[in-house]
């Protein structure tokens, strides 16, 4: 299938490392134009390095972006403008918050989770549509977690906000379907990034066994009976923001193996 990517202008946020940098790598691999951001310049560096090596694509740059500062994400946008024209594709994603429970939590860290994990995401959406508009097209992916379907225990935070971003995906999509711009909601299950190790560490800690009886007893649970790889998920994003998708929006999708039960 023809993806319709080649020199499209991509911008992946948070995309040092995780599901972000695998998703990033496989736009690359389909010849797209991809911007990445991060906060950290090194690891933007030496990601930009690994992306061209494994995808053979030279198109490809970083911006130092927090997802919290809305000067930084106003300068994101316009360092893609000014590289390609315009912006074809946005794939907003963000750190996850910190696990715990709500009396965990201070309204500053309610305050720092909403502006990282949502008010990011409806900023960085604001400074694209003026160009999707214009080019009457445009694909919006924003990357959640599969609480989106199924509340996870220990991340009250992720619960709140990542429910939030499926509410505002939906009712864009509503508002911009007339435009030709699509967008969607994907949800990544237990993947194998630093992320998902730092929460499986967490558990282990506060159980007292090893982080391998953690993940073990999570891939049972899993249908698939193993953790996905950063690239499965990757692929299934690039496809919903791709030219081979012209009909889906408005859709909250998980890439998890089959663990959420939910319909």
């Amino acid at each position: 299938m023809d993806l319709h990517l080649q020199g499209k202008s991509v911008i992946v946020t948070a995309a040092s490392k995780g599901l972000g940098k695998a998703v990033a790598l496989e736009f690359a691999k389909e010849g797209a134009c991809v911007l990445i951001s991060s906060r950290s310049e090194a690891e933007l560096k030496k990601t930009k390095q690994d992306i061209v090596a494994q995808s053979g694509n030279n198109q490809v740059d970083y911006t130092v972006c927090d997802m919290t500062k809305p000067e930084q994400i106003e300068s994101l946008i316009k360092r893609a403008a000014d590289w390609n024209g315009a912006v074809d594709v946005l794939i907003n994603n963000a750190g996850g918050p910190p696990a715990g429970t709500f009396e965990d939590f201070s309204d500053e860290d309610w305050q720092q989770a909403f502006e990282l994990n949502l008010l990011s995401f409806t900023r960085t959406i604001r400074e694209v549509l003026p160009s999707m508009k214009k080019q009457k097209s445009g694909h919006i992916i924003n990357i959640a977690s599969s609480s989106i379907k199924q509340t996870l225990d220990n991340l009250i935070l992720s619960n709140t906000f990542r429910a939030g971003i499926v509410g505002l995906a939906k009712s864009l999509s509503q508002e911009l379907a007339p435009h030709n711009i699509l967008i969607n909601t994907v949800g990544p299950g237990r993947i194998a990034t630093d992320r998902v190790e730092s929460l499986d560490q967490k558990k282990a800690d506060e159980l007292g066994i090893t982080i391998e009886e953690v993940k073990d007893k999570a891939a049972q649970a899993i249908p698939m009976q193993r953790y996905g790889e950063p690239e499965e998920f990757a692929r299934a994003v690039v496809f919903l923001a791709s030219g081979g998708n012209t009909y889906v929006t408005g859709q909250a999708v998980v890439v998890d193996g089959g663990l959420v039960k939910a319909l």
